[in-house]
C-alpha cells in the first residue's frame, strides 16, 4: 500500500474519530461523576440539527455552534433534573431523550425549511472550513515527513483540533485538580463526598453540563464540519459506539483517545473500501460498513476484558438525615 493511501484513510480516520472522541469524553465526565449517559446520541443530534438550522438561517457558523451547544445544554440539563433532582432511572431518562431528539429535530426542520426532515445545503460562512497549519505548503514535497504533516497533520477544521486537545485537558482536570478529584469521588463514594461537606449534587451537575457541552461540539461538527447540514438521524448510533469506546478505555482519557481512533478506523476502511474479497469470496459493502457496530457488539460482549465502572455509577444519592 502506497504511503499517499495510508495517510489519506489515516486522514478519514481522524476526521470519523473527532465527534466520537468528543461524545466520548462527555460520556467520560458524566460517568465518571456516577451518572449514566445513554442520552450522548440524543444531545448530538439535538446540537447537530439547531446547529445546522442556525448556520442555514444566519449564514454564520459560530451562531450555529453556539445553538448547537445550547440545545445539548437543555437536553444534558433535562438529564440532570431527572437522574439526579428527582433520581429517577438514568438509562431509562437517556433513552427518552433519544426518541424525543430523533422525532423532534425532524419534526422542526419539517416546520421550518420543508425539506423533509432535514436543513438546506450549508455552503461559505455556513460551514467550518479547513485550516492549513504553518509551513504545510512549503513541506508538502518533504519525504514522508511532508505529506504527514500536511496531509495528515494540517487540513482540519478548528473542532478537529479541539478534540483532540481536550484529551490532555480532560486528563489534567480529572487527574491533577481538585474538582477532578471530588468528581471521581463523587462516582465512586458519593457518601465520603457529602459528609466532607462538598455538594454531591453540585458536581454531578457540573459533570452532566460539562457532558453537554462536549456533545454540542460533537453534533456542531457532524452538521457544520464533516457534512454540510443535517439530515435524518445524521449521527447514526455514533453515542452508543462513544459509550463502547468509552467501556473499551476503561474510562480513562487517553486510552477513550485511542478506542476512538480505533473505530474511526474501521470507519474509514468500510468506506474507502466497499467491495474486497476474501479468498476469492467478495465481501459485502454492508459487511464493511458494518464494522464499528460489530466491533461495538464485541466490546460491550464483553471480549476486552473486564472494565469496572464507578461503583456509584447509575445510583441516585440521597442525602442521610
Amino acid at each position: 500500500m502506497e504511503l499517499i493511501t495510508i495517510i489519506q484513510i489515516l486522514d478519514s480516520t481522524v476526521r470519523l474519530a473527532t465527534p466520537l472522541l468528543l461524545a466520548c469524553l462527555a460520556g467520560l465526565f458524566s460517568e465518571r461523576a456516577g451518572i449514566f449517559d445513554i442520552g450522548l446520541e440524543a444531545k448530538m443530534l439535538a446540537a447537530a440539527f439547531f446547529s445546522a438550522a442556525v448556520a442555514a438561517m444566519t449564514g454564520s457558523v459560530w451562531l450555529g455552534l453556539m445553538a448547537g451547544i445550547a440545545a445539548s445544554l437543555v437536553f444534558a440539563l433535562i438529564h440532570g433534573i431527572a437522574s439526579i433532582t428527582f433520581r429517577g432511572d438514568q438509562l431509562i431518562s437517556g433513552v427518552a431523550l433519544n426518541f424525543l431528539a430523533s422525532g423532534m429535530t425532524v419534526l422542526i426542520a419539517r416546520d421550518w425549511f420543508n425539506e423533509g426532515g432535514r436543513t438546506p445545503a450549508l455552503i461559505d460562512g455556513g460551514r467550518f472550513q479547513e485550516i492549513t497549519l504553518p509551513f504545510a505548503n512549503a513541506l508538502a514535497d518533504v519525504p514522508v515527513l511532508g505529506p504527514i504533516y500536511s496531509e495528515l497533520l494540517s487540513g482540519h477544521t478548528v473542532l478537529v483540533y479541539v478534540a483532540f486537545l481536550a484529551v490532555p485537558a480532560t486528563w489534567y482536570i480529572l487527574f491533577r485538580t481538585r474538582f477532578g478529584l471530588r468528581l471521581r469521588a463523587v462516582g465512586e463514594n458519593p457518601g465520603a463526598v457529602d459528609t466532607a461537606g462538598i455538594s454531591v449534587v453540585r458536581l454531578r451537575y457540573s459533570a452532566v453540563l460539562i457532558a453537554g457541552l462536549l456533545c454540542g461540539l460533537a453534533g456542531a461538527y457532524l452538521a457544520t464540519g464533516l457534512a454540510a447540514g443535517f439530515v435524518k438521524d445524521m449521527t447514526a448510533g455514533r453515542g452508543y459506539i462513544a459509550l463502547a469506546a468509552l467501556i473499551f478505555a476503561k474510562w480513562r482519557p487517553w486510552y477513550a483517545m485511542g478506542a476512538c481512533l480505533l473505530f474511526g478506523l474501521l470507519d474509514a476502511i468500510g468506506n474507502r473500501y466497499q467491495s474486497l474479497e476474501l479468498l476469492g469470496l467478495p465481501i459485502p459493502t454492508q459487511f464493511m460498513q458494518a464494522l464499528p457496530y460489530i466491533l461495538t457488539v464485541v466490546i460491550l460482549a464483553g471480549f476486552v476484558g473486564k472494565a469496572i465502572p464507578p461503583r456509584a455509577g447509575g445510583q441516585a444519592y440521597v442525602k442521610e438525615r
